[in-house]
């Protein structure tokens, strides 16, 4: 399991196991991580996991948040990434990541491209794909297991509703599949044991489910569910 390492001035102060899919680090008491120090917002930034991988992202702090010595806004974490809030540090360990690159014997991610969308290119989503793509490695692993014990999830298929592509259907038959525009809006369907969820992973403008917005946590998704990214409406269908 990831951990991270919370030091001052190469001092440990605790080591915390990322064992929820939501961590949120700040000065308030009713953080998972709390570090009193003024130079900390009351909730600065989470660490969000899914599976074997994680993502850090500041949540609008006053003074940032660095990862290896660069302010960012969301970064997918790599064992041995160093967090500085303050003059606190958060050291990132992961040794399963380093380790999960995905083998020709897995399901590839299939990442949807913003033009099959209809959305607009951008740059920016290499980070993002490498990361889902061990994540896609991990869930493979269960699908596996789960079809070696008669018990294989359901087919599926996202249906756009509106833009150039509407009528348009794409087969979610990957482990993981993510939809978006890198650097605005990503978001992630995985396919597992127990069905298909949707879950947020980078970008400031949050996708609806329903009309809502998603929450921190993975949403199962149910026949019928409607999916809005970067204006781009689709109804989830299994088969």
């Amino acid at each position: 399991m990831a951990k991270v390492v919370l030091t001052l001035d190469e001092r440990v102060l605790g080591e915390y196991p990322l064992n929820k899919e939501c961590i949120t680090i700040g000065r308030r008491p009713d953080n998972d991580i709390q570090i009193d120090n003024l130079a900390v917002s009351g909730q600065h930034c989470q660490i969000i996991t899914i599976l074997n991988d994680s993502f850090i992202e500041d949540l609008n702090s006053t003074n940032g948040t660095l990862v290896n010595d660069k302010p960012i806004r969301k970064h997918a974490l790599v064992n041995g990434d160093v967090i500085t809030i303050g003059k606190h540090q958060l050291k990132y360990i992961n040794e399963l990541a380093t380790a999960a690159a995905p083998s020709d014997d897995f399901e590839k991610t299939m990442v949807i491209r913003p033009d099959q969308m209809g959305m607009p290119e951008s740059e920016g989503g290499q980070k993002v794909d490498e990361s889902v793509s061990r994540i896609s490695a991990e869930l493979s692993k269960s699908l596996q297991e789960a079809e070696a014990a008669s018990q294989a999830p359901q087919k599926a298929c996202l249906r756009i509703l509106n833009g150039s592509n509407a009528g348009k259907e794409l087969e979610l038959t990957k482990a993981l599949t993510t939809i978006g525009k890198p650097g605005t809006q990503v978001t992630a369907i995985s396919r597992r044991p127990q069905g298909f969820f949707v879950m947020h992973v980078e970008g400031s403008a949050i996708p609806l489910l329903n009309g809502e917005p998603l929450g921190k946590h993975a949403q199962p998704l149910s026949d019928g569910d409607i999916i809005e990214v970067t204006g781009i409406k689709m109804e989830f269908s299994t088969r």
